[in-house]
This record gives C-alpha cells, sequence and structure tokens, in this order.
C-alpha cells in the first residue's frame, strides 16, 4: 500500500512538471488572488479525475490475464516516457469560466485538462500495476499538489525559469524505469 502510494505521489509529482495543468495553475494564480479556492479546486478536481482514472486502471487489469496486464502496462510506461519529452502549452488562457471565481473555474478548467493528459494515463497504468485504488487515487493527489501548489502561492513564478528540458528528461528516464521494473518484477 504504501509503495502504491509513494510511486504514485512521485511519478505524478515529476510528470507533472510543465505539464499543461501547472500551467494552467500558473495561469489561475496570476489571475486570481484568492489562492486557497484554487489549490481547493485543484485538489477536489484532482481526486474526482484520478479516482475515475484508477477505477478504469483496476477494472481493465482484471479482464486480462497477468501477464497481458504487465505488458500493456510496461508499454503505457514505455510510451509514457515519450510522451513526456513533448512540451505541453496551455489550452484555457482566457476561459469564460473566469466569471464563476477561482474555484469553479479551477475545478471545472483542471477537471478537463486532466482528461487524456499524461498524469490520468499514468493514474490508470499506476492503478493496473498495483491492486491499490485509495493508495494510487491519494499518492497521484499529493503528487499534484507537490507540483502545483508551490506554482499558486508563487503566482508570479514562471515555469521558464526551470530546466524543464532536463525535467522531461528525468521524467522519461524515469517512466522507462518503470516500465523496465514492470517487466523484470
Amino acid at each position: 500500500m504504501f509503495e502504491a502510494f509513494s510511486a504514485s505521489a512521485i511519478t505524478v509529482a515529476i510528470a507533472e512538471i510543465g505539464d499543461k495543468t501547472q500551467l494552467l495553475a500558473l495561469l489561475l494564480a496570476a489571475r486570481f488572488k484568492n489562492k486557497t479556492a484554487i489549490i481547493l479546486g485543484i485538489l477536489i478536481a484532482t481526486l474526482a479525475n484520478h479516482f475515475a482514472a484508477a477505477w478504469i486502471g483496476q477494472w481493465a487489469s482484471g479482464l486480462i490475464s497477468p501477464e497481458l496486464a504487465r505488458y500493456l502496462v510496461a508499454g503505457s510506461f514505455f510510451a509514457i516516457a515519450l510522451w513526456v519529452l513533448v512540451p505541453d502549452k496551455v489550452d484555457a488562457e482566457d476561459s469564460p469560466l473566469y466569471k464563476y471565481g477561482p474555484f469553479l473555474a479551477t475545478l471545472v478548467l483542471f477537471f478537463l485538462a486532466e482528461i487524456g493528459d499524461k498524469t490520468q494515463v499514468a493514474t490508470v497504468v499506476l492503478a493496473a500495476r498495483y491492486d491499490a485504488l485509495v493508495a494510487v487515487v491519494l499518492g497521484t493527489t499529493v503528487g499534484m499538489l507537490l507540483a502545483n501548489v508551490p506554482v499558486v502561492l508563487a503566482g508570479h513564478f514562471s515555469a521558464e525559469r526551470l530546466p524543464l528540458t532536463l525535467i522531461r528528461r528525468g521524467c522519461a528516464l524515469l517512466f522507462a524505469l518503470l516500465g523496465l521494473a514492470t517487466l523484470l518484477w
């Protein structure tokens, strides 16, 4: 259970650096003064989105043989390793949701931005790998908060100051190692 939690938290925290939802957090922090509302929106959106993703991952892993599941999970980790090398950009620079305030705008925009995002896919894969839905959801949510809360609190902070290429490469290496570990164990 602790392994599922910690692996999920570390994986998502690293994958989230430079991700479009982190850029969205930066945009929301620059737009709204109520940082608590933004953080709560991120928390609830992530819990809901990642719970659905983890549930799908566990459900899908029960439909196939453990051997095939192992290869699919490993292949997914390798695919995510390649995916994280591609820089993201934010799609909601001027959203009509902003008129509903920081909490609702964050809740809806984060939930939608996470659909099909690499951290959501990673959540599906992690839930398929570990048979611990709650630990995976809590871990991925903590990872998301570890990556986004500092950005929200330092709203003037620019993601451009981070060595994103180096971070993406390190994240890709992490996912490739997870894929390799899945194949070997």
